[in-house]
């Protein structure tokens, strides 16, 4: 990755500022996703139950994400990504009391996904509203390096959270990070001429008028449309994950819920940097379509062989290369899983920064909040159905037979990818 470019996006202030934002609105928002799903299956011990939180998390991106992203290109996303920040602080205080009932754990976690609805459409597109066009990539792969570091620190830090400030104290602790993260914002400096909403052609239009101008951009840019089809499946595999991963710990892996998060994530972040860099190094002016179906094939295989480490382990090269290796080295299905994890978070990069790129060079100011905002839509519409049903097959199946169909899926859409050309 150019250094350069990497130290001047970093030296744009209002930039900085809203990465430093974005990071502890992240943190706060995984940190209260991963809370909610140990303290649930704590609860329950069902994955079906598990999936309920995921499905409160999904739901509203269906009742609200198309008209949350018109809304916000009408809006300055900077009072926006203020007001949301504080508004979910403020939500998740009633958590504080409340976090046994299941049913008012549903609730409350409704009530947050709503308001994040409003923050997704304002938060990725005023990234070129604050950089200049060639800084485009490198403020991506900085702000998508920010959001992986929250999620591994959410992921690392849930279990042992829980344990330091109790399941109710922790939701206290994440409503204070989120208004720090609207702190942030509120430091941010920019020119109004840029971050001011701009009406489409001048002209002030209803809402059916401006979603069906954002439709039929999409429909006719094939960049934008393979572009959120990536993004939205990558989303989907990560809801899908989170509504089997305690399971996947527990029956597969054989460990405590609490360990999953630091043994999976971490390496997968790490895979994340790696895949950043590379990309930034190396493949600059490659296709962007090509780098979104090499992270795909690569994710598809990864995800195939997940619930299979333990079958390597037993495998009789595996006992004879553990004779002559260090203890702390010898392979075992954690060790297997920790790379594969690895492997994962590289083929994420793959995919996540190229793809972000493309929607924001392809839409205009004016139209960026509102294809977040069919971008959020289409990730819930999409995982609504794969959500409710991993957490009941692997309940039924268990959760290696589930893994190994989700990456035989990615696999095919990799081919079709292939196949079309595109």
């Amino acid at each position: 990755m150019n250094e350069n470019l990497i130290l001047k996006t970093l030296r744009i202030r209002p930039f900085l500022f809203l990465v430093l934002s974005e990071f502890f609105a992240m943190f706060a928002n995984n940190l209260l996703n991963f809370a909610l799903l140990i303290v649930v299956f704590g609860i329950s011990r069902s994955n079906t139950a598990v999936a309920g939180v995921v499905m409160a998390f999904t739901i509203p991106s269906i009742l609200f994400g198309v008209w949350a992203g018109v809304m916000v290109d009408r809006w300055n996303k900077k009072s926006v990504l203020l007001l949301t920040n504080v508004l979910r602080g403020l939500f998740i205080i009633p958590l504080i009391f409340f976090n046994t009932n299941l049913w008012l754990v549903y609730l409350f976690t409704f009530c947050v996904s709503v308001v994040t609805q409003f923050f997704i459409p304002a938060e990725t597109p005023i990234i070129p509203l604050l950089v200049r066009k060639d800084l485009l990539l490198s403020a991506n792969a900085l702000f998508g390096m920010g959001i992986y570091v929250s999620i591994f620190l959410a992921y690392a830090l849930s279990g042992p959270f829980i344990y330091l400030f109790g399941r109710s104290n922790i939701f206290l602790v994440l409503a204070i990070v989120y208004l720090i993260a609207g702190l942030f914002i509120v430091l941010i400096k920019a020119d109004k001429s840029r971050i001011e909403p701009k009406a489409i052609n001048g002209a002030a239009l209803d809402f059916k008028q401006e979603a069906k101008i954002v439709f039929q951009l999409i429909s006719k840019t094939k960049n934008l449309y393979h572009a959120l089809f990536s993004l939205t499946l990558i989303q989907v595999i990560v809801l899908a994950f989170a509504a089997i991963g305690p399971g996947y710990a527990t029956q597969v892996l054989k460990i405590r819920v609490e360990s999953f998060p630091i043994l999976f994530v971490t390496p997968a972040i790490l895979g994340i940097f790696l895949g950043a860099i590379i990309i930034g190094s190396f493949f600059p002016k490659t296709s962007r379509s090509l780098l979104t179906k090499v992270g795909l094939y690569i994710l598809g295989i990864a995800v195939l062989l997940l619930p299979y480490g333990s079958k390597v382990e037993s495998r009789s090269i595996a006992h004879l290369l553990n004779l002559y290796l260090p203890h702390m080295l010898r392979i075992n299905i954690l060790h297997i899983m920790v790379l594969l994890a690895f492997i994962i978070g590289f083929a994420v990069a793959f995919v996540f920064i190229p793809a972000n790129t493309i929607l924001q060079e392809e839409a205009g100011d004016e139209s960026r909040g509102k294809i977040y905002g069919i971008l959020n839509t289409f990730v819930g519409v999409t995982s609504i159905i794969p959500v409710i049903l991993v957490g009941g097959l692997a309940d039924i199946f268990g959760v290696g037979t589930i893994v190994s169909v989700i990456g035989l899926v990615v696999l095919a859409i990799a081919m079709i990818r292939t196949f079309l050309k595109d």
